[in-house]
């Protein structure tokens, strides 16, 4: 991609997520332009990136990239899609990283503007494991595509998949995470409270979390065998309030960007 210009219209946590992520998978740009009204956050997005070029009064430089990478909250989309929509290259790529607002609305805005992609990203992608789906609009071009690819396999996985998915991915790939991390780090806080070394604890709850996932779905085991090879389960009383929680709070939250 050394030969591509690279620009991201909002520099928050998407923007630090892929671009330290980029630099992990040694992945470079002719150029890499910032735009973020914030100077507060561009300075510190500068501090982990050095090299990348900041914008926080002039959106065009990042507007006239090869690639627009549209790392914004879907509140404010469609107000971004409505400033740049005038200043984007003909031959450019836009990559919207938001749910909800679909492909063709984006296409609508932007006045019929072709080379569009939507992904949903995810925090993994900082250390290169993220899960990033992607849906691409039919008038795209395949090299096109395949620059988009480059960009988000570098990252980690980027399935292709129909663009109503995107939501579903959005609430267990890209939200997913913030579901087990506060649990994973209290493991870890416990292990070594109960006599662990740090490294050692760190290594023995990642192999129990692996091991845990791939018996759960990939054993000759239904679900409820795998849930009574331990016949003591400490935290089994508020199992059922866990459930609801999800069953709740995630419905509410896809009906929502679905919406």
């Amino acid at each position: 991609m050394k030969n591509k210009t690279i620009g991201f219209i909002g520099g928050g946590r998407i923007a630090t997520i892929f671009l330290h992520g980029f630099e992990m998978a040694n992945l470079s740009f002719s150029k890499t332009i910032v735009f973020d009204p914030d100077k507060e956050v561009l300075e510190n997005l500068q501090k982990r990136i050095p090299h990348i070029i900041c914008e926080s009064k002039n959106i065009v430089s990042a507007a006239k990239c090869d690639i627009v990478i549209l790392a914004v909250h879907p509140p404010i989309i469609i107000e971004t899609l409505n400033t740049i929509k005038e200043l984007l290259n003909k031959d450019a790529i836009v990559l919207s990283l938001s749910p909800k607002i679909n492909l063709q609305k984006i296409k609508e805005v932007l006045d019929g503007f072709p080379a569009i992609a939507r992904a949903i990203p995810s925090a993994t992608s900082i250390i290169n494991q993220g899960i990033n789906p992607v849906s691409f609009s039919e008038e795209i071009k395949e090299d096109q595509k395949d620059s988009i690819l480059q960009i988000l396999e570098s990252l980690g996985e980027a399935p292709i998949v129909d663009e109503p998915k995107l939501e579903a991915y959005a609430l267990i790939c890209g939200m997913g995470s913030t579901y087990f991390w506060f649990q994973f780090n209290k493991l870890q806080q416990l292990a070594t409270k109960f006599g662990m070394e740090e490294n050692e604890s760190k290594e023995v709850i990642t192999g129990m979390l692996e091991g845990s996932v791939n018996t759960l779905f990939f054993s000759d085991f239904s679900p409820e065998e795998v849930m009574d090879l331990i016949p003591v389960k400490p935290i089994e009383e508020y199992e059922e309030d866990i459930k609801g929680y999800y069953e709740e709070k995630l419905t509410d939250l896809f009906e929502k960007i679905k919406s």
